[in-house]
């Protein structure tokens, strides 16, 4: 299943202490540093985004952001996804808890649209999804959501 980023932003808000700009090197390139595995890296701000990077009201107002993300109409974007390092490449964020009536957590929905659970009824009902969910991934992920409701459990 591929992962698919709606680039709500949410995974980066926090990203502020864990991705600092070291060095401004030219307009848009800069010398970084990955502060949670101490790697260093070079980032270049993508072409296409480097309008939006140039308004630098979002992070004045956001000081905990990744010092990268940038508001894009509805979207809030990564202006070096190119660049960007490990820790944001492998990311996959939660779409969905799913817990019982009772409000027990047992298990999220990833970017990818795969559950993480030990709980062996939700696994039941899973392997059920995974057989009669629409293959379109836009499509699969209010489904899903509606048929683990409808058998249950709680989505939020």
């Amino acid at each position: 299943m591929v992962f698919s980023c709606r680039q709500c932003g949410s995974c980066c808000m926090y990203l502020g202490d864990y991705i600092v700009i070291r060095r401004q090197t030219g307009p848009f390139t800069f010398e970084c540093e990955s502060v949670s595995t101490g790697t260093s890296f070079k980032a270049e701000v993508d072409e296409d985004k480097r309008e939006i990077f140039t308004d630098f009201s979002f992070p004045e107002r956001n000081p905990t952001a990744c010092p990268f993300l940038r508001p894009d109409g509805d979207l809030l974007r990564c202006t070096i996804h190119r660049d960007s390092p490990g820790q944001c490449k492998y990311f996959r964020c939660v779409l969905m808890h799913v817990s019982d009536g009772q409000g027990l957590l047992l298990g999220t929905v990833r970017g990818t649209l795969d559950l993480h659970s030990d709980d062996r009824g939700l696994r039941t009902v899973w392997e059920e999804i995974v057989r009669k969910r629409p293959k379109d991934d836009g499509e699969a992920e209010p489904w899903i959501a509606s048929f683990l409701i409808e058998n249950g459990y709680h989505v939020d």
